[in-house]
């Protein structure tokens, strides 16, 4: 199956989800126009808080689709934008990408992975139970966070469900992502 946008999504509040749209334009070095998260510095009121100059290393949130449907069959109604994201996917395994990974979506649009979204008790605003389904244990009893991937843009564009995926990934070690 080929690796593929299966919905686009943005506000322009800091509302928990957002609403899918037939296209989101990012813009380089800032995220989605349009979002409530564009910009160089942090975005996320509880990170502006603590330090508003931080570089934004979360302009993009992307979810796999497969996660929508590993919730389904527990459940939960959630659907593309629903969770926050930016884009959601089908056929890519997020999760196991390295640091750096690039994600070239659509003709010109190009995404750097940064790290795991770290979801947060507001999930369970949406749905009562919502964050403990999207958070799980390894054979080695660490957290494994499934609630998707940030990201900076690396390249600016149109991005529309439909659009091919294609990955790039940084030569040398695989570094694991880790949350930002």
């Amino acid at each position: 199956m080929a690796a593929v946008v299966t919905a686009v999504a943005r506000s322009g509040t800091h509302d928990f989800g957002k609403a899918v749209e037939p296209g989101i334009r990012l813009l380089t070095g800032l995220g989605v126009d349009g979002d409530a998260h564009l910009g160089v510095t942090v975005r996320h009121r509880s990170r502006v808080a603590r330090d508003p100059d931080q570089p934004n290393l979360r302009q993009v949130h992307l979810i796999h689709a497969e996660l929508h449907d590993e919730l389904a069959a527990a459940g939960f109604t959630v659907g593309p934008g629903d969770l926050g994201e930016n884009v959601t996917t089908r056929g890519v395994d997020l999760l196991g990408l390295p640091t750096g990974a690039l994600l070239r979506l659509g003709g010109t649009a190009v995404v750097e992975v940064t790290g795991l979204r770290n979801p947060c008790l507001q999930i369970d605003g949406f749905a009562r139970g919502l964050l403990a389904a999207v958070l799980d244990r390894d054979a080695d009893g660490a957290v494994v966070r499934k609630a998707g991937v940030m990201g900076v843009v690396r390249a600016g564009g149109v991005v529309r469900a439909g659009d091919l995926v294609r990955i790039e990934r940084p030569e040398g070690l695989h570094t694991p992502l880790r949350p930002v």
